[in-house]
């Protein structure tokens, strides 16, 4: 037996459930430290957001941990192993099973609760940027909801690979992070839109957009020739009206970009180009994942609501064990 987190009605409820029967061959097993929380949980937990097929139906993108046990075919982890990694679903659990690609060591010198904040946001970050969007040095980047998890990520991992930054959000406290963190334009969408700043800024090469809705038509009007509007979420609608015009004349390009449904293959991918390219950075610490806070797995009710009460500045992780 294990313990998760088990949706019930309105309720996230600690409860004991069966354990796994089988390890597949190039599957680990992982009892979970540290899981954490990211706006897909919120989509999943209230029905519009559905694991893909065969995923496991609870809660949780990424955990660190340690290796209980390893498949047959899986080489370079042992168990006691401390490793963090990316899941299709699993997270809120004592214990999980994944595929040993989508596994990476924890940093050297990295405590387990670090780790946690690495995989998810840090995959995303290095998908958007480095492969949807292929940014060539000095490209720039235009950077939507810049206070989340993901968002410090992508200021820090965009900045330290040449890529400059114009980060928006909706706080003063949270964009001075953010220049903090290296982004050298800031603006709080409270205070209209972006444009005008942005367009002063320079313009950019590259949108990154957890937002769509209304948000798309203005990423155009910032965007240079040749420019990417990467779509990653949905917070202001799933509806937007796109100047063909522009896209056409300036060569722009909109797509859509999703993690968690990708490929085993895919995300082994992701995480060996994170492992080659951005882990010596972490060890170094030229770069840190930003935590905003840790509860307990028995308060995930109140840790939800606090990001989507859009309070959190950087990860909110959940501890499961010790």
């Amino acid at each position: 037996m294990m313990k998760a987190i088990k949706i019930t009605g309105d309720s996230l409820v600690w409860e004991d459930c069966p354990g796994f029967e089988e390890l597949p061959e190039n599957h680990v097993e992982i009892d979970v430290v540290w899981s954490a929380v990211n706006r897909a949980d919120l989509s999943q937990r209230a029905g519009v957001y559905p694991p893909p097929p065969g995923a496991s139906e609870i809660l949780g993108l990424e955990v660190s941990g340690r290796i209980a046990a390893v498949g047959e075919a899986v080489t370079g982890f042992e168990p006691g192993d401390e490793v963090c990694a990316l899941l299709t679903g699993g997270g809120y659990a004592t214990k999980v099973v994944v595929p040993a690609a989508q596994v990476l060591p924890v940093p050297k010198g990295f405590s387990l609760k670090k780790a946690a904040a690495i995989p998810e946001v840090f995959a995303t970050a290095w998908l958007n940027l480095y492969q949807e969007a292929d940014l060539q040095p000095g490209e720039r980047v235009l950077l939507h909801a810049a206070g989340s998890g993901l968002g410090t990520t992508v200021i820090q991992i965009a900045t330290a690979f040449g890529n400059p930054v114009f980060a928006t959000a909706g706080d003063d406290e949270k964009l001075e992070v953010c220049r903090k963190l290296g982004a050298t334009g800031i603006w709080n969408r409270k205070n209209g839109s972006f444009v005008d700043a942005v367009k002063s800024w320079g313009g950019v090469d590259m949108v990154l957009d957890p937002v769509g809705g209304g948000y798309i038509q203005e990423d155009q009007r910032v965007l240079n020739a040749d420019g990417r509007i990467i779509l990653i979420g949905l917070m202001g609608g799933r509806f937007a009206e796109v100047d063909l015009g522009i896209m056409l004349m300036k060569r722009h390009r909109l797509i859509g970009s999703t993690l968690r449904s990708r490929s085993v293959a895919d995300k082994g991918r992701v995480m060996q180009e994170l492992y080659r390219h951005v882990w010596p950075l972490l060890v170094a610490g030229q770069i840190e994942p930003v935590i905003d806070s840790t509860w307990p797995i028995e308060q995930v009710e109140q840790a939800m609501a606090h990001v989507e009460a859009n309070k959190n500045t950087g990860k909110v992780l959940l501890q499961i064990g010790e």
